[in-house]
């Protein structure tokens, strides 16, 4: 296992709106967000990866839903020793990103909770899965 250490995490662009929408009493709402990641490399560090998680929950016309959210969130991480086989990148990218997901979960709920509306919460998944690539053939 890759040893890495976490230097910052901060966040890129929090987006939240209201969508004003007419619906019956109770009616419940499917929200499936959308999520991507991307890691850069540091050409002129070797051991640092930045890692950005994002999350997209968007209303359409054939998908109502009670608001918008656009999140995005970056990682700067230092690796105690350079990676060079493809499997051993793979393997710290599955581990950075489960332990970066519980830091995206939370600002879902702090975001929603602070705009007023019940507050949003994320599932408590295992984020080294969120991704099909990282999923392990059964």
């Amino acid at each position: 296992m890759t040893k890495f250490k976490i230097l910052e995490t901060h966040c890129n662009e929090m987006h939240f709106r209201l969508n004003i929408i007419k619906t019956e009493p109770n009616t419940r709402f499917e929200i499936n967000p959308a999520f991507n990641r991307t890691v850069k490399k540091i050409k002129e560090l070797p051991k640092r990866r930045i890692i950005e998680l994002s999350l997209r929950i968007e209303s359409t016309e054939k998908e109502p839903k009670p608001f918008d959210i656009v999140l995005n969130m970056s990682s700067t991480i230092d690796l105690e020793e350079e990676l060079w086989l493809v499997d051993d990148e793979k393997e710290f990218i599955r581990e950075a990103t489960r332990m970066l997901f519980p830091y995206l979960r939370q600002t879902v709920t702090s975001l929603t909770a602070t705009a007023m509306i019940s507050p949003l919460m994320l599932p408590p998944i295992d984020g080294g899965t969120l991704f099909p690539e990282d999923r392990k053939p059964e």
